[in-house]
């Protein structure tokens, strides 16, 4: 998994090749990636189960009645901790690429998120983008959340990854991305 989320990261998710996972994997068999997972798509979710099930052991449902800025900051912080690995860095450069795998634009989140604390959260922000801006608006708000955030982390795991200064230290990097944030989905 690790050689797939490198290459995913590095290549691209759809210029990976499978034979340089496996080699990177240290196999020798052409069809590893096949028997382990099923398939490219496979070796894909499992990394995002992988991810997921690590950031939920970190994420809390929001309180009933929280605000916007509360469930937004409960959705990011988990999230942006995944810039302090390398393979979180990767993990957040391959969520960039899928951000529409979600399915929250089309209101059909991705069976992944069911039972997570993610999906939960995601829930709780629909609910009050819904009270907010109606079903249609709360979709494309929430789709956007997800580009905006997984664009916002990878610009910034890439930075790192190239060795370039970072503007502000992660806490101040983060409570200014949950201030843009749900600024961007109040407006």
């Amino acid at each position: 998994m690790r050689a797939g989320e490198r290459r995913f990261a590095r290549d691209g998710v759809r210029g990976a090749r499978l034979a340089d996972i496996v080699r990177d994997a240290g196999q020798g068999n052409d069809s590893a990636v096949g028997y382990h997972f099923g398939s490219r798509q496979g070796l894909l979710r499992a990394i995002v189960e992988q991810h997921l099930t690590e950031m939920d052991r970190r994420r809390e449902v929001p309180p009933e009645g929280a605000d916007l800025r509360a469930v937004v900051a409960a959705v990011v912080g988990p999230t942006a901790d995944l810039l302090r690995t390398e393979e979180g860095r990767d993990f957040l450069r391959i969520m960039e690429q899928i951000s529409d795998w979600s399915g929250l634009g089309a209101g059909r989140p991705n069976a992944v998120l069911a039972g997570t604390v993610l999906g939960a959260q995601l829930r709780s922000l629909g609910d009050l983008l819904v009270a907010e801006v109606g079903p249609v608006l709360a979709r494309e708000r929430a789709a956007l959340l997800v580009t905006f955030l997984t664009g916002a982390l990878a610009e910034r795991a890439r930075s790192r990854a190239a060795g370039r200064r970072q503007r502000l230290n992660h806490a101040d990097f983060v409570t200014h991305l949950v201030d843009v944030l749900a600024a961007a989905l109040a407006a």
